[in-house]
């Protein structure tokens, strides 16, 4: 089952992100890229037909040098909505939240990354040094009923434990008003990782448990940008994709399903 056949979705966001290398910044100096603003003017010509509504962030007022690997631009499909693109200083971002779909969301990301390429003025100075896919879900739990420890146990198959020890008369609460976990995994057959995060937070206003599921590739592991972009995706979506259905297995999944 793909992630857009579930009925009631816990994608809060998807997102692809890649940086690459910024020259090295000179002491007491404010120069930046040099070939960012030659970047910024020719890929906002190529996205104007997709994404016609442009938006200037605040971190734009702030000198290019200071803020590396910080998006400063935004160009929406309409405003105030999703999907988007965002560019900044060595870094592109492709956005989407509820309206996801992979069939769509997949030649977004490889045509963003086509035209960034295509916009660069010195191609042999443009070295990818790092590309990460992203998904943000989350679920709505009344944490004064259940503790997050128990929600991860019995929803979705991960045991987080402390000693009982630690709590047997110390007068410490057993349940984290706080959570915050996080671990990583080499792959076997590329140079990369895939992430899993799980922490307390919100959504629309509502407490709930939000998980993150990321692969990620850094230098040795980047594709040929862009030739080799498009299985990189695929292959990354694969996974993670993979995880998320085997973590939700059972009472989660047929909640999104609408069962």
């Amino acid at each position: 089952m793909a992630r857009q056949n579930l009925k009631n979705k816990p994608l809060v966001e998807a997102l692809l992100e890649i940086k690459w290398k910024l020259p090295e910044k000179k002491e007491d100096s404010l120069e930046g890229d040099p070939h960012y603003r030659i970047l910024l003017g020719r890929l906002s010509e190529r996205l104007r037909d997709k994404y016609p509504f442009y938006q200037s962030l605040p971190s734009a007022n702030i000198p290019d040098a200071m803020v590396p690997h910080v998006v400063q631009h935004r160009f929406r499909v309409e405003k105030d909505s999703w999907p988007l693109v965002q560019l900044g200083p060595g870094i592109l971002t492709v956005n989407e939240t509820e309206g996801y779909t992979w069939d769509e969301f997949k030649p977004r990301c490889e045509a963003a990354v086509n035209l960034l390429y295509e916009s660069h003025p010195q191609k042999e100075d443009f070295s990818v040094e790092e590309i990460t896919l992203r998904y943000i879900d989350a679920v709505e739990v009344n944490f004064g009923q259940t503790s997050v420890l128990d929600v991860l146990r019995e929803k979705l198959k991960t045991t987080i434990s402390l000693p009982e020890s630690l709590f047997d008369n110390s007068g410490v609460v057993k349940s984290p008003s706080a959570f915050a976990w996080q671990a990583s995994f080499d792959l076997e057959k590329s140079a990369g990782t895939i992430t899993l995060r799980f922490s307390k937070g919100e959504r629309h206003n509502k407490p709930a448990l939000i998980w993150e599921t990321l692969v990620q590739c850094c230098v040795a592991g980047i594709p040929k940008i862009p030739e080799g972009f498009s299985d990189w995706l695929e292959n990354s979506h694969t996974l993670t994709s993979s995880w998320f259905f085997k973590l939700i297995e059972g009472d989660l999944e047929r909640r999104f399903s609408g069962e």
